[in-house]
């Protein structure tokens, strides 16, 4: 019996999903961010958003980061972030051109996509990419092996796919899709496709499986789920989806409390909150508050899995902070030698 069974089914209450919010990709690309405004100063350039969400790009865009679309934007010589969505390899080289110093925030989990893209590619495999069109994500990874790697943008595109040899295919998805509908495109390809080989390992990043999971519990007593989380945010906007599917009566996404519309509440008794991999918990509190505020102030915590997963900020970022505290700890023992000395 999960928690929100077990709940008693009287009053205004919220089912708070946990896992929720920062997973350890986004909180190691925006940390990526504040170290570099921190270690080298203001402005540092930001290659797209670093992460999908309105509240953090403000939040660094005040701190100093400037966000581009396009390495052109960058003056020549200065210091530019990928996001952590990745980037194809072109993008690396025209940011050698501009003799910027490129700090690659990249997603450990969206590499690793990276990495079995060329892998199979080398064994000349068609890779079938389950994503959504004009997503970075599914750009970088793209650009990986443009030569051997097609689109399937969700199950009825699978009808539409052609290979050179049906026994030397693979899929690889976008690390943020539905994983309900991704088996359900792979289930489409594998018709057509019996001898479609797997990716060795999941490609659907942890934190999208965990948040979709945790919603899945809840969603049946739920009359609404309000998602937190940006309209850009392939992760946040699948949660609405599950939440629906999974027998919530509606789901809404909102960047902030302050978009959460009365209406939406008229009639319900059950409120689910969860939040997408790249949100900051701040915000799910003040939709909490919100709630509370209108009547909704019996909250229970949902949870379905112990995240404990952390990244290592990029190495060379790592290796300029070691070196600049190496630095600060020799000048501060000068002085101190140099009095000494003077003693």
């Amino acid at each position: 019996m999960t928690e929100a069974q077990a709940t008693p089914q009287t009053g205004k209450r919220v089912l708070l999903a946990k896992p929720r919010g920062y997973c350890a990709g986004v909180d190691r690309a925006v940390q990526t961010v504040q170290e570099a405004l921190k270690l080298y100063g203001a402005p540092i350039y930001v290659r797209k958003q670093i992460v999908h969400n309105k509240h953090v790009v403000s939040t660094l865009e005040r701190q100093g980061a400037v966000f581009v679309e396009e390495n052109e934007e960058v003056p020549e010589g200065s210091i530019v972030i990928f996001s952590a969505h990745g980037v194809a390899p072109e993008v690396y080289e025209q940011a050698k051109a501009r003799s910027l110093k490129a700090i690659d925030a990249t997603c450990p989990l969206v590499t690793k996509v990276h990495h079995e893209a060329r892998r199979f590619a080398a064994d000349d495999y068609d890779i079938l990419l389950i994503g959504h069109e004009g997503h970075e994500e599914v750009i970088g990874t793209s650009g990986e092996a443009p030569t051997h790697i097609q689109l399937v943008d969700g199950p009825d595109d699978a009808d539409k796919v052609t290979v050179r040899d049906p026994s030397k295919v693979v899929w690889l998805s976008q690390t943020t899709l539905s994983v309900d509908e991704t088996m359900e495109t792979v289930a489409r390809l594998k018709r057509r496709l019996p001898l479609l080989q797997s990716p060795p390992s999941d490609d659907i990043c942890y934190a999208t499986q965990n948040r979709q999971h945790v919603v899945k519990e809840i969603a049946a007593d739920c009359d609404v789920v309000i998602v937190v989380g940006s309209r850009n945010s392939s992760n946040s906007v699948r949660l609405v989806e599950v939440a629906v599917d999974a027998g919530a009566r509606a789901g809404y996404l909102v960047d902030y409390a302050s978009e959460i519309s009365d209406d939406w509440l008229a009639g319900a008794n059950t409120i689910g909150v969860t939040s997408g991999a790249s949100v900051p918990d701040d915000l799910v509190t003040e939709v909490l508050d919100h709630l509370a505020a209108r009547g909704f102030a019996d909250v229970t915590e949902v949870t379905t899995a112990d995240e404990r997963l952390t990244f290592s900020l990029p190495q060379d970022l790592r290796r300029d902070m070691k070196a600049a505290a190496a630095k600060a700890a020799a000048e501060q023992e000068s002085p101190l030698a140099a009095s000494a000395a003077n003693g």
